[in-house]
């Protein structure tokens, strides 16, 4: 790994756009919440954003928030490019998420090991979860992936605070899962593996500006 790289905290009008795009839609305590801002500036950003023509409030499902638009989604990518210009930390970013990608393939794996356990002549069975063995396999890999990923992010963390608070959001769901809150590995609607997995590969994307598929 690079050498550690000390920067300031990124700017709250990056941080609360950035917060949008992770959450595809979000509402305003959302929004400060993954920012890591007061609410009442989250909201007050948002309102700019609004004139701005950055981003959109939408509803679905029975839920409202904010989404990018097009224009938004370009003026984050601009801001994060400028972002890694000023701090000189593009070359690290670029080797934590080449680092990231070979634990990216092992928790896809993990994960549909936690919802596939194959069966003769049922290779795609539903995991009914009634073989601890497996349960405790999958278990155990999702804790060493955890602690990689802290190793991994430690420089990221240091040069762009930003990046900090997932290795402890994954510590903190894989605890619950840990006491028999399974959901927290990849449910939906919380703060989950899966959602603090997804969440840090789109960051690491956006902020280098690549597509998902990438």
């Amino acid at each position: 790994m690079m050498r550690l790289v000390t920067s300031p905290v990124s700017a709250p009008e990056l941080l609360a756009l950035h917060a949008v795009r992770l959450g595809g839609m979000a509402d305003d305590a959302a929004v400060a919440h993954r920012a890591g801002l007061p609410h009442e500036q989250a909201s007050e950003l948002l309102l700019d954003f609004e004139a701005y023509g950055w981003v959109r409030r939408v509803a679905f499902a029975g839920t409202e928030g904010w989404t990018l638009t097009d224009a938004g989604k370009a003026e984050g990518e601009r801001r994060l490019s400028a972002e890694l210009d000023a701090t000189g930390t593009r070359a690290l970013v670029e080797d934590v998420y080449e680092h990231f990608l070979p634990l990216n393939t092992r928790i896809h794996s993990a994960l549909t090991d936690w919802q596939v356990r194959p069966l003769p002549g049922r290779p795609l069975a539903a995991n009914d979860h009634d073989d601890p063995r497996w349960d405790d396999r999958v278990l155990d890999e999702l804790t060493l992936l955890g602690r990689t990923l802290a190793t991994v992010m430690e420089p990221l963390a240091v040069a762009l605070p930003r990046f900090s608070r997932y290795a402890a959001r994954y510590a903190a769901a894989l605890s619950r899962a840990e006491r028999g809150e399974t959901r927290w590995i990849d449910g939906v609607g919380i703060d989950s593996l899966h959602r603090v997995w997804f969440e840090l590969h789109e960051d690491l994307l956006a902020t280098l500006n690549l597509p998902r598929t990438a």
